[in-house]
């Protein structure tokens, strides 16, 4: 991701490479920079200079074709080949792209975006492009990241946020960087100078429940809490579009296994206990909390039920059940689980 900035602020200041070869799993910085491509025209440049094709509609020959020509108007003459993992990498077509990244045309620009996965890096292909300095990666931001990435993101947006709304955020909004991106833009444009986003404001504005969401209900279960648990989960079941079952299953998921490695690591200072969880050291505490009420084999009995919920869930071995009945039963089991019958 560091590079990505880097390459971010370079093509901000115009110092643009004659090769971009973008790839990786996480989409959203390869958008970043094919977006920041295509703006650093000027408007009346656009309609000559930019190319934008599409992997599937094309192939490396052609493309490499309209990169060798200069341009008809202006400095620059940009292609954008957007879906590139579409495109077809014959041994031919590999040979015409290698020849063009060791002999690029010093006034084209052009941007492969080549996204949900890398390109195979023991390949000569990926090697001559490293190498010549034009093979750029995007890796997957992994879950336990994301509260920090938007912590960042909003101070990037000038947004001050209250504490715990970054993790509020990716409870509720998952590892979608474009669709978080796009929610803190939007509040952004509705917050007043001086205003802090709070539980309030992302209640308002994003639409999610400042008392009845997956964090809430986490924290309700780490606590033992069952009156507001429940509370919580029959108000999700009656708006399931607010919080999806899929994503409720992985994050409690996440919480129980973190539970089982505070278990493992007592004694052990919270700094490398939080390494471990990949978490925040802040929110140790609220694991060695929820340790008391789950004691180590009682957290892997919850892994379980996870796991039987899953299944569920997809309609394996059992008849299909609505998912909102699913999750006040899961919720009544998980608060009950040194008592009621656990499938193995």
């Amino acid at each position: 991701m560091k590079d990505l900035e880097i390459l971010l602020k370079n093509i901000k200041n115009k110092e643009l490479l004659p090769l971009y070869f973008l790839h990786g799993e996480e989409p959203f910085f390869i958008d970043q920079v094919t977006d920041a491509l295509e703006q650093i025209l000027p408007e009346e440049e656009r309609d000559f200079g930019l190319t934008v094709v599409y992997g599937k509609d094309t192939n490396i020959a052609e493309i490499v074709a309209q990169a060798q020509q200069f341009p008809m108007f202006g400095d620059t003459n940009m292609i954008i080949v957007k879906e590139a993992q579409d495109l077809k990498f014959s041994d031919e077509e590999k040979k015409i792209l290698e020849n063009f990244a060791q002999n690029p045309v010093p006034t084209s620009v052009l941007a492969f975006a080549h996204k949900h996965k890398k390109l195979a890096g023991n390949t000569r292909t990926a090697k001559v492009l490293k190498s010549a300095g034009f093979l750029f990666e995007s890796p997957a931001v992994k879950d336990y990241q994301v509260p920090q990435w938007i912590s960042e993101e909003a101070a990037r947006l000038q947004i001050k946020m209250a504490p715990n709304i970054s993790l509020m955020l990716a409870e509720y909004l998952g590892s979608d960087l474009s669709r978080i991106s796009n929610e803190l833009s939007k509040v952004k444009m509705l917050m007043k100078d001086g205003e802090i986003l709070d539980a309030k404001m992302v209640e308002k504005h994003i639409g999610i429940s400042k008392e009845f969401n997956v964090f809430e209900l986490q924290k309700a279960l780490g606590q033992r809490d069952s009156a507001r648990a429940m509370k919580i989960a029959h108000y999700i079941a009656k708006n399931p579009k607010s919080s999806p079952f899929p994503m409720m299953l992985g994050n409690l998921y996440n919480f129980f296994s973190n539970i089982i490695i505070y278990q493992t690591m007592k004694g052990v200072d919270s700094k490398t206990v939080a390494a471990e969880m990949g978490v925040n050291p802040y929110f140790v505490k609220d694991f060695a909390q929820a340790a008391n009420f789950y004691p180590f084999k009682l957290a892997t009995r919850v892994i379980s039920i996870l796991r039987e919920y899953d299944l569920k869930s997809k309609g394996l071995g059992v008849q299909q059940t609505p998912h909102e009945e699913l999750l006040v039963e899961m919720v009544y089991k998980i608060l009950n689980v040194d008592k009621v019958k656990v499938a193995v």
